[in-house]
């Protein structure tokens, strides 16, 4: 008697195993890794290998010990999570909070649903998040660039988000702030302060023409999503040019980009449908402007992604694709 299986998502319909897209996604990752390394040295690289390692080890312990099933640490999942991780906190970082992410990220957010097509949320995110609750003081000590790479101690100073949401809150004229903000090239270069991936906004495009070109990701997302963010803070900025920053700034500071190209699109926690994904992107973008403009927190890429990830299934439901052979009777 023959039986079929049911597996979690991600369903792939073509050549490409779940292992290879998993992969082309590390090598995706690889211009924002080299970047972050060469603008925050020693520090960078300790970060990175921490996290990748605490993640991959966790999910195979998990798998062996608890689940006593067969580990699945080679297809890459684990290894994504760990990067994103990485790419979300600060280079100066203590190693110990590092570990508290990553066993977060693996243990709650992805082996406790199940492992990999199981989980509802991004892992990194819920394990970035978590650090941000936890250790907010930490969390939030952003190290500027450094001039040679085995620099261990680098200053440490405001994101520009955080410059802006701090003038915004004393009611200060944010068009003012350009001698204290970071010019375009600078952000498109990665030479500014924050976390490990948001810096170099070219390295992060870079990737994500990567991933378009493989076919691994579709526009639908980040263009929904990082579309929605500029015509939305473009409409504040004309309404109110002294209250709200320039556009260009939302999309090129924080990690919208990280966000809109890495983490948003992630195939098991994002909708399936061509629709689904534009209403996706649409929230995300909407929730981010909010959340920066009106929140408490200068920064709200992570908490959009993880709330519209809890609305996934009901976008799937009502943007579901229409079945094979399925007939529309009309009503008499």
């Amino acid at each position: 008697m023959n039986t079929l299986y049911i597996s979690g998502s991600p369903h792939v319909h073509s050549k490409d195993s779940v292992k290879k897209i998993m992969w082309t996604v590390v090598i995706a990752l690889i211009p924002t890794m080299i970047c972050s390394f060469i603008y925050f040295g020693i520090n960078a690289v300790r970060v990175t290998l921490i996290s990748v390692a605490a993640c991959v080890f966790f999910e195979w312990f998990i798998q062996k010990f608890i689940y006593k099933g067969q580990t699945t640490i080679g297809d890459g999942s684990a290894v994504i999570t760990g990067l994103l991780l990485a790419f979300n906190v600060p280079s100066n970082l203590h190693w110990g909070i590092i570990l508290v992410g990553a066993l977060v990220a693996i243990g709650v957010s992805k082996m406790a649903f199940g492992g990999l097509g199981k989980n509802l949320f991004n892992p990194a995110l819920v394990g970035r998040v978590f650090l941000l609750i936890s250790f907010p003081q930490q969390m939030t000590s952003w190290p500027k660039p450094v001039s040679k790479f085995m620099t261990l101690d680098a200053t440490t100073g405001a994101t520009p988000l955080a410059i802006i949401k701090s003038a915004m809150n004393k009611g200060e004229d944010v068009s003012a702030l350009t001698s204290q903000l970071p010019t375009y090239v600078q952000m498109l270069l990665g030479d500014r302060g924050g976390s490990l991936g948001e810096v170099a906004a070219i390295a992060i495009i870079l990737g994500g023409i990567i991933l378009l070109c493989r076919k691994v990701i579709t526009w639908h997302i980040p263009v929904s999503f990082i579309g929605t963010v500029f015509v939305f803070a473009a409409l504040l900025h004309i309404a109110n040019p002294q209250l709200y920053i320039a556009p260009s700034y939302h999309l090129l500071s924080g990690g919208l980009l990280l966000g809109a190209i890495f983490m948003a699109t992630d195939m098991v926690t994002s909708p399936m449908s061509a629709w689904g994904k534009i209403i996706f992107g649409i929230g995300c973008g909407l929730l981010t402007i909010c959340i920066r403009v009106w929140g408490s927190y200068p920064e709200g890429v992570s908490f959009a992604i993880l709330l519209m990830n809890a609305v996934t299934p009901l976008i799937n439901k009502a943007f579901k694709p229409k079945r094979f052979g399925e007939k529309i009777v009309a009503n008499k």
